[in-house]
């Protein structure tokens, strides 16, 4: 962009956005009219970068309505004007899709709705009202994850000797390995070196990321937490 396109922009072009975009464009989703404001001017800045790469001149005044001259320029009216109506369809400066879930078109076409985290989901028994963070805030894995591990130590059981079996269910009952060593009638080293021994083959047939994978949260949840993070930070920049 020339220094005179960005001067027009700055002293012509940004003060009517200014005035037009608020009153005239729709919020979209978390949209708000200072971000609004923001986006018209860098659709702007595109279309006179746009116009000078197509070798028309830019100027502050239509003149004439005739000429190879004025049909060979822009105006800031015009970039002001389009910029505004473009904005008003749905488009951004980031892009105009018709598909994505979170574009502006596609919302403004009832495709796709955004809801608030804060939206009453229903009441609990006491007649409190539960919000919708609330209903989604459960860590627990999705089935497609929980369907995979369950395959992988099904293969993994089958694999399992008695007594390495008998050390499992002991240790999940929350028993000691005196009384599966008991149970079993082996001496309480064969209970600890068959622990140590399940310990690698668990460790071979899962990964050594196993326990990572394990405390890691949900997909889904670390999405909301990020989602989450990124309105607050949104609203701390507007609240200083």
């Amino acid at each position: 962009m020339s220094p005179k396109s960005a001067w027009l922009l700055q002293e012509e072009i940004v003060p009517r956005l200014k005035s037009a975009v608020p009153q005239s464009v729709c919020c979209v989703g978390s949209e708000n009219a200072e971000e609004l404001v923001q986006d018209a001017t860098a659709f702007s800045a595109k279309l006179l970068h746009n116009a000078e790469a197509a070798g028309k001149s830019v100027v502050r005044t239509a003149g004439g309505r005739c000429g190879a001259r004025n049909a060979r320029s822009v105006t800031a009216g015009n970039i002001s004007y389009y910029t505004i109506q473009h904005m008003k369809s749905g488009r951004r400066s980031t892009g105009s899709s018709a598909a994505d879930v979170y574009g502006s078109q596609t919302q403004l076409r009832g495709r796709t709705r955004l809801t608030s985290l804060e939206e009453v989901a229903s009441d609990d028994d006491l007649g409190e009202p539960l919000l919708l963070h609330d209903v989604l805030s459960r860590d627990e894995e999705d089935p497609g994850t929980r369907a995979a591990r369950k395959l992988d130590w099904d293969q993994f059981w089958s694999g399992l000797s008695r007594r390495e079996r008998a050390i499992i269910e002991f240790i999940s009952e929350g028993n000691n390995l005196r009384k599966a060593a008991h149970a079993l009638r082996v001496s309480s080293s064969a209970i600890q070196d068959s622990k140590r021994d399940l310990a690698v083959k668990l460790l071979e047939f899962m990964g050594t990321d196993i326990l990572i994978e394990l405390s890691r949260l949900p997909r889904w949840k670390q999405d909301l937490q990020a989602i989450r993070e990124k309105m607050e930070c949104r609203e701390q920049r507007r609240h200083p």
